[in-house]
Order: structure tokens, then sequence, then C-alpha cells
């Protein structure tokens, strides 16, 4: 089979994205993790921050540290787990201070100059648990650097974050093989 020559594109203006990525569906994180391949493939430097996960090991830890062999890819997981299920067994209020902190941590790497893309994985989630509030969202990405893509993900995307993203996806649970009793498989589900 011949190949084809390949093109590479190139916007003729350069725009830092806002894209949030929603829903009850599985692959709000998978997606956000699909953009950090493609932008290790354009030597974009990344930064990801994990405001719920962080009780139970995800396979993406040790899958980034991987990849970051030859990537500029930074995560770190902040959580203490999702607040008020699976037998979570922190409080609140621990899970609104270990959120706190994340706002704090994101602010800082946005504002730094360093990244050239930053995912808030599961932000969505801790604003509708109200760990973080709307106005420390909506700042995050009113202030960020204009080259900067910023990705939100996590369930209840808030209206006014919406309407401030350039890019939206939901996505929708039509089946999982967790409702039928399977229960969550390495590589595939953490």
């Amino acid at each position: 089979m011949e190949k084809v020559p390949i093109t590479y594109l190139s916007p003729k203006e350069r725009k830092g994205l806002i894209v949030v990525i929603t829903g009850y569906g599985k692959g709000k994180t998978t997606g956000a993790l699909g953009m950090v391949v493609r932008a290790c493939g354009h030597n974009m430097r990344v930064c990801i921050i994990q405001f719920m996960k962080g009780d139970l090991y995800a396979g993406e830890w040790d899958g980034i540290k991987k990849m970051s062999c030859g990537c500029q890819v930074e995560l770190t997981y902040t959580g203490k787990g999702f607040c008020g299920i699976q037998g979570n067994p922190y409080p609140w209020r621990e899970h609104r201070a270990n959120a706190q902190e994340a706002v704090g941590l994101a602010r800082k790497k946005i504002m730094s100059g360093q990244y050239d893309l930053v995912i808030l994985d599961e932000i969505n989630n801790a604003l509708h648990l109200k760990l973080v509030d709307l106005e420390q969202v909506l700042d995050l990405i009113r202030n960020k650097p204009p080259l900067l893509h910023l990705v939100l993900t996590g369930r209840d995307a808030h209206p006014q974050v919406i309407e401030l993203a350039d890019t939206v996806s939901e996505i929708q649970e039509i089946k999982h093989a967790y409702r039928q009793g399977i229960e969550p498989q390495p590589g595939i589900d953490y």
C-alpha cells in the first residue's frame, strides 16, 4: 500500500480554546486524555489537575509517567475521591478544603505561562457539589492566557461554564457494563 503524503495544518490565527466535556456517560476523562496524546504529538506542554480522584488508583497516573519520557505532561491528583459516593469516608469539609487547594494550584499553573494545555479533570463535579464556587471557576476561565487551551471535565457542567466554552461535548450513557453487574475493569474503567 502506498503512503499518502502527510499535510500539517496551521491555523491562520491561534486561539486558546475552552473545552467542556460533560454528561453522564463514560469517557470524559478519557476524552481529555486523548487531547493529551495529541498535544504530546505537537510537543505541547500539558498540566492535568484531578479534582476528585486521589483515593483509588487510576491507570492514567502511571500511564502519564510512562508517556512523559518524551512529552511534557504533569499530572497532579488532589482529591480524596468522589464525595458522598462509593462509601467515601471523608467529610464534605475535607473534600472542599482539597478542592480549594486544587483551585489555587490551577490558578498558579494557568497563569504560569509554562503550559499550552491545562486540564481540570472533574472540576464540573466539584462545582456541582459546592466544593469550589462558581465565581472561582469563571475566574479561571476568564483570566486564562489567550493562547492557553483549557479543558474542564465532569458531570453537571454549569450553564455559565458552558456559555463561556468554545467547544462543549456531552457524553451520554447508552449502556454500561457496571449496570449489568460487571465490576470496573483495569485499563478500561480506571
